[in-house]
């Protein structure tokens, strides 16, 4: 825990603000998570990178924690302005099974990233766990709020006060820039309840009010935001995508629920502080999931790379700011990574002592102004390992820094190895067996001074990916 004031930057007021809890000693949280219908891109995994090190801080400042990041199990269109077909009922279709068992498959495959990320655990409420919350809601603001159409019924954004100012489309006077469009009375209404088309049946249908159907996408963080952690709750997460019509929506629903006024009030809008981080940007345009190398963590992995070399990648970059995704770039990351690991080797054995030591005073203030200035993590990394190369101290004090810092870095620096770090490609043509084999045989060439064999034999393993150590206690990693 620090006394540094956390300033986090709040995307409906456009400026940095200090954290100030709504309930004393508590941290709540709500993360915006993935619809499951397909893998996850690395890019959507860049957004439970940042929440989890946001939560991650938040502990380390000494706030009981609570986070949650919804599963879209239903009502997600393939177009998030309200059009298009809903992506579950259309994988399910294209699959040959049933939008319960897509739902499942892809959950716990997100599940299992979230772990390999080493993304602490969070609750995963299921929109489908709330779909009669979800329609109390809507009888709820529907006279005042909502008018029926006969596709659904849908919410009249001009009924609350500075719509869209998260994302800043409002005029200089205040008004939306909305063009009526036909049956919608303004373009940017959407819905809360979609009706089942006449002469259709869908997986996933309710009855309701305003007919059997299924909720809106954008209702549904509402509803799970406002049961789980109640209106005002301390900060809202997402992809800078969702700033522009997700969370626009989210809040009018928020305020026509709870009959607030301007967001000059931030708390109106349901949250505190709203945070977006930027885009994870591939600008070869080869990783697509229309291309035939879809960029999920399991690529990542199949091509030798450690998850945790891209929670580094991640880490390296301001939440804030675009990062470029490249082969090279994730190799760096992981040398990284591997120099740290191999710093932390040295102290597992050592007891830990008292982190104050006055040698890391310089490097621990300079991680807590990094962590509490907007989740600064590359300036923080580098504290780190300008703490690793502290010398003449003992270890047990270096290792209680270290772990301190992990603590909100996340990169499981005390449970990770560099055997861990040392992963096969999928592509490999050759066995680790076959490698400790060679290497063998090259020690032994060695010993008879038959260096033409030994270079021979190192050349060999290098064309097949393997790079040897002289030296080095591991011998060999996969050359990426």
């Amino acid at each position: 825990m620090t006394d540094t004031p956390l300033n986090l930057f709040n995307s409906l007021t456009r400026q940095l603000e200090e954290f100030r809890p709504v309930h004393e000693g508590e941290a709540r949280v709500y993360s915006c998570g993935p619809t499951v219908y397909n893998y996850q891109h690395i890019g959507n995994m860049r957004a439970y990178v940042f929440a989890d090190t946001l939560g991650r801080t938040l502990q380390w400042k000494g706030y009981k924690l609570t986070h949650v990041i919804n599963i879209t199990d239903v009502g997600h269109l393939t177009s998030d302005a309200d059009e298009g077909e809903d992506k579950m009922e259309r994988m399910a279709a294209k699959e040959g099974k049933s939008a319960w068992d897509i739902a499942k498959f892809y959950q716990d495959d997100f599940e299992r990233d979230l772990a390999r990320l080493n993304v602490q655990p969070k609750q995963h409420p299921r929109a489908t766990e709330y779909v009669e919350a979800m329609i109390a809601w809507g009888k709820k603001i529907a006279q005042e709020h909502c008018y029926e159409l006969d596709s659904g019924l849908y919410f009249d954004v001009s009924t609350v006060a500075d719509y869209g100012r998260l994302a800043r489309a409002v005029t200089e006077d205040g008004e939306g820039r909305i063009d009526t469009v036909e049956g919608k009375r303004n373009a940017a209404d959407f819905a809360i309840w979609r009706k089942t088309p006449p002469g259709e049946t869908r997986q996933m249908e309710w009855d309701s009010p305003w007919g059997r159907g299924a909720p809106g996408w954008h209702l549904e963080c509402s509803v799970m935001g406002e049961k789980l952690l109640g209106f005002p709750f301390d900060i809202h997460t997402g992809g800078i995508d969702h700033r522009e019509i997700h969370h626009p929506n989210e809040i009018a629903q928020n305020q026509a629920f709870c009959g607030c006024g301007s967001l000059d009030q931030a708390t109106h809008s349901g949250a505190k502080i709203w945070m977006h981080n930027n885009f994870l940007v591939e600008r070869s345009g080869k990783m697509s999931k229309s291309s035939g190398e879809f960029l999920r963590l399991q690529l990542l992995v199949d091509k030798g790379y450690h998850p945790l070399a891209y929670r580094m990648m991640c880490l390296q970059a301001h939440y804030r700011s675009e990062l470029e995704f490249s082969w090279e770039g994730l190799g760096a990351a992981l040398t990284r990574l591997k120099r740290i690991v191999m710093a932390v080797e040295r102290l597992k054995d050592a007891p830990a002592g008292d982190p104050s030591h006055q040698k890391f005073a310089p490097m621990r203030a300079k991680f807590a102004e990094a962590v509490s200035d907007d989740l600064n993590t590359a300036v923080a990394l580098v504290a780190l390992e300008e703490a690793l190369a502290v010398k003449k101290v003992d270890a047990g004090i270096k290792r209680a820094v270290i772990e301190d810092m992990d603590a909100v870095l996340g990169l499981d620096l005390f449970g990770l190895t560099r055997t861990d770090l040392r992963i096969r490609p999928k592509g490999a043509q050759i066995t680790e067996a076959e490698i400790e084999a060679e290497l063998i045989r090259r020690k032994e060439a060695r010993m008879a001074k038959d260096f033409a064999t030994s270079d021979a034999i190192r050349e060999s393993l290098g064309e097949k990916g393997v790079e040897v150590m002289d030296g080095d206690p591991l011998g060999w990693e996969w050359k990426l």
